[in-house]
């Protein structure tokens, strides 16, 4: 054990290799316990009696040293030494450092100091030195940092700060860079803290030095007579000298923030051509290129470009190095310089993509458009063969053509093949041959214009056309059938009316009325997709229209499919015929039913679907506006590409013979499209189908609504259920009193028509056509209550009779019965007119009880 007083810390520093000296001896160690056991053989020579004082003695003595020790361990005056603090390497590299080191207690007070610590703090010897708060007390540029450091300190926690200390009688300053940290991470350790200096005005010279010659070179290459500018492989704007920026009109800062990309400075295409530099694993490359630069005026402005790109190992390419030479300058007074702009101009403005190719179709020189067709199909960069844009069954055709304008053919008929990429394009080739002369690398002139959209609307268009006019076709197949039915119906009634069910051709007769109910559907599928079938449209909350549904869906799908109906929140109005709304939900159930045969699931979803959001769907045709969106989506098998888009046309059938009539989605796509829809299909085979109907959104508006017979509105809606359930409602009395005008030029259905009206008692008097009409009325002389006419007839139709029939008696009451729809000849009549409609083909219940009902309400 050795004891050190405190101001044995302080210690001044000895040499590298000398063994440090110890405070303690261990000779004096071994004299002490030798003087010890003398005594105490001394002692034993005299008797017990004799020895007693003198142990007394003696044991006090050592008892007053060891109390003595005791108390100043206690006060620190003396302590046990550390092993490693007697460790000669450990102490000299600590008094030897290049920086100052000094080592304070919890109370600030410093217990070690090397000698660097001294010098940089002014302190003339261990006496006289002080803690780092105390040598720079007083200093307005140092105490921040100073405050900081003890702050830290205090916590346990590491902290560095840099200062500039002023000099004295202007003598020049100096940078320190002072450091405190703990002295370990334990409880005893913690209290004390660890400080450093170091003086770094040196390495401060050398970075202003560094910066300085950094500014100066930024200044020359500022404001030197030629632009300059780097972008990274992200397309942005690394660095822009100041020439540059006054040339485009741009603030510098603006530019140094990173605001701006190539794409924002270069005209047209021109940046594709940057971009499309063939990489070359290790290489650097520089190439050159005539392009137009664009002002943020909108000006553009003709450079010269040399362009230095490297590549890395992997062939990436890192920021380029590109110098501008503005070639706007001097161009009236040079000719030739003012000739190479234009034809620049020309070559990478046009908007058809431009190449010279050799005879193999190898890429001799392309202009932007060029570059800017290969980066959108996607090919790479390394391949410089022109046929590589082309998809691979028609590059036979531009080979030809190639090879025809290597031959020197001219006059080469256009070539328009498939361009190669995941999506479908296409391009159209106009392939000249080249004048070679001495100039054998290029064979032809490449001019390609994309004909994509042109396609695609040509496409539009003509199938707009062909469902247009197989509409019309359906439409006056199903008027021309529509008589012919109403006449058999009408006929079957009587043969009904004759015979009781237990007639034995009672079953006969019903089967004809089967029969004729079933085609007047089809009729009716016929006119829903011609879109010229009778509307009766009502504001509608399809949440619940579903939701009513739900049970016979259930039902029409089965057991096997699993049916998930998700409901939009707060969904918008919408105004549709409902009886056709649910016609179009139960098409596409029992059609997702059907490529589902060993189970699915029918998911049915409802959402609003704002303006901002429906401009931003990938559907075309459909204008931005509120809708609200119904989706029927299944897990079967799905639609394959070749056919998907023929699902909507009529007579179109992926089923068996006998198992469907083909006018299932036709008749959805009509009962939409009438509606002011839009239905579109996503389909994969093997991942399901998912149609999605957008609805246009209904905004309350005060209308005049036209009073219609409510016989009229159950017919209109045109389904064998309410068909069958007018049959079945309790037998009404159906007889009146009148007279009534039947105007209808068939004469079989006028003939039956007016048989069942006089059969219930009204009085008929017959007319042809319109003429006829107009004349029968004038002999009556008003004694007509109801006119009952046809739509289309010859010399005079239904709207021209209505019209003048209201001039001679503005209360005459009118039925419309017609094939077509009510709303085909509801525009050509005046505004405010008043008139019932009855669709056909009906029965002679519908027709009678739309009578009387219009007897009872108009007048």
């Amino acid at each position: 054990m050795t004891a050190e007083t405190d101001h044995d810390l302080t210690r001044d520093p000895v040499a590298a290799h000398e063994p440090s000296p110890r405070s303690g001896s261990i000779a004096l160690v071994l004299l002490v316990a030798a003087g010890l056991v003398a005594v105490a053989v001394g002692l034993m020579t005299l008797g017990r009696a004799q020895a007693q004082p003198y142990i007394l003695g003696t044991l006090a003595v050592l008892a007053m040293v060891g109390l003595f020790n005791l108390f100043a361990f206690a006060a620190g005056i003396i302590r046990f030494a550390d092993r490693n603090l007697d460790d000669p390497i450990i102490g000299r590299i600590a008094d030897h450092a290049f920086d100052g080191l000094a080592v304070t207690d919890s109370r600030g007070h410093v217990v070690y100091s090397n000698a660097a610590y001294l010098t940089l703090t002014g302190a003339s010897g261990p006496q006289d030195v002080r803690p780092v708060e105390r040598v720079f007390i007083g200093n307005p540029d140092v105490s921040e940092a100073v405050f900081r450091l003890l702050k830290a300190a205090r916590e346990g926690k590491r902290q560095q700060e840099e200062v500039r200390i002023s000099g004295q009688d202007g003598s020049q300053g100096r940078w320190l860079r002072m450091r405190v940290r703990p002295l370990g991470t334990g409880k005893r350790e913690g209290k004390y803290a660890v400080w450093s200096i170091a003086d770094i005005t040196r390495d401060r010279e050398r970075q202003e030095d560094v910066f300085q010659e950094l500014q100066h070179a930024i200044e020359y290459l500022d404001h030197a007579p030629c632009g300059f500018f780097s972008v990274n492989p992200a397309g942005e704007l690394a660095y822009v000298n100041a020439t540059l920026a006054n040339w485009l009109d741009y603030d510098l800062a603006e530019i140094g923030s990173g605001g701006l990309k190539l794409t924002d400075i270069v005209s047209g295409d021109g940046a594709s051509l940057l971009t499309a530099i063939v990489a070359v694993p290790g290489e650097v490359k520089t190439e050159v290129f005539d392009i137009d630069l664009r002002m943020r005026t909108g000006k553009t402005m003709p450079v010269r470009l040399y362009h230095k790109l490297a590549f890395g190992a992997d062939g990436a390419p890192g920021p380029s190095r590109t110098l501008v030479i503005s070639r706007a300058r001097d161009e009236r007074s040079d000719p030739d310089r003012a000739a190479e702009v234009r034809f620049m101009r020309f070559f990478d403005h046009t908007p058809m993509a431009i190449a010279t190719v050799d005879r193999g179709g190898n890429v001799v020189r392309a202009n932007a458009r060029y570059a800017k067709l290969g980066q959108a199909l996607g090919l790479d960069s390394a391949s410089k063969s022109i046929f590589r844009a082309v998809n691979s069954r028609d590059r036979h055709l531009l080979i030809a053509a190639i090879n025809q304008a290597s031959e020197g053919q001219a006059d080469i008929a256009p070539v328009e093949v498939a361009l190669e990429g995941t999506k479908e394009r296409w391009g159209q080739f106009f392939v000249t041959p080249v004048d070679g002369g001495e100039n054998d690398a290029e064979a032809a002139i490449v001019h390609m214009l994309e004909t994509t959209e042109r396609r695609a609307l040509e496409n539009q268009i003509n199938q707009s056309q062909k469902m247009e006019t197989v509409g019309q076709l359906a439409g006056g197949i199903a008027h021309d059938f529509n008589n012919v039915l109403s006449a058999i119906m009408m006929a079957n009634d009587f043969l009904l009316n004759a015979h009781k069910p237990t007639d034995p051709s009672f079953q006969d007769i019903m089967q004809i009325k089967q029969n004729a109910t079933r085609a007047a559907t089809l009729v009716r599928q016929l006119l829903a997709f011609s879109r010229r079938q009778t509307l009766r449209p009502q504001v509608l909350d399809l949440g619940d229209a579903l939701s009513d549904l739900t049970m016979l869906l259930r039902r029409l799908i089965g057991e096997k499919v699993k049916l998930d109906l998700v409901h939009g929140r707060d969904l918008w109005p919408v105004k549709v015929d409902v009886s056709q709304f649910e016609q179009v939900i139960v098409n596409l159930a029992v059609n997702a039913r059907d490529a589902m045969p060993d189970g699915g699931k029918l998911i049915i979803r409802t959402a609003n679907v704002t303006t901002e959001d429906a401009g931003k769907l990938a559907y075309k045709g459909m204008p931005a506006a509120d809708y609200v969106r119904i989706e029927v989506a299944d897990t079967g098998t799905g639609i394959p590409a070749d056919i998907r888009d023929k699902i909507f046309e009529p007579f179109f059938s992926t089923k068996e013979v006998g198992k469907g009539t083909g006018l299932g989605l036709s008749t959805v796509y009509g009962i939409v499209k009438q509606t002011g829809g839009f239905i579109y299909v996503d389909s994969e085979p093997g991942q399901g189908t998912s149609f999605h109907i957008f609805l246009p959104r209904h905004h309350a508006e005060p209308e005049a609504q036209v009073e219609q017979a409510a016989a009229a509105a159950s017919a209109t809606n045109g389904t064998a259920k309410e068909a069958a359930a007018v049959e079945a409602k309790p037998r009404t009395d159906l007889t009146g009193q009148g007279t009534i005008l039947l105007v209808e030029d068939e004469e079989g259905l006028r003939a039956l028509n007016a048989r069942g009206l006089r059969s219930r008692g009204y009085t008929v008097v017959e007319a042809e056509n319109g003429v006829e009409a107009m004349e029968v009325l004038d002999e009556q002389s008003g004694a007509i209550d109801l006119v009952v006419s046809d739509v289309v007839m010859p010399e005079m139709d239904g709207p021209t009779l209505l019209k003048a029939m209201r001039e001679k008696n503005p209360d005459i009451k009118f039925i419309f019965v017609s094939g077509y729809a009510e709303d085909a000849f509801e525009k050509s009549l005046p505004e405010g007119q008043q008139f019932d409609f009855l669709p056909k083909p009906f029965t002679l219940s519908q027709l009678v009880a739309a009578v009387k009902e219009t007897m009872a309400k108009q007048g």
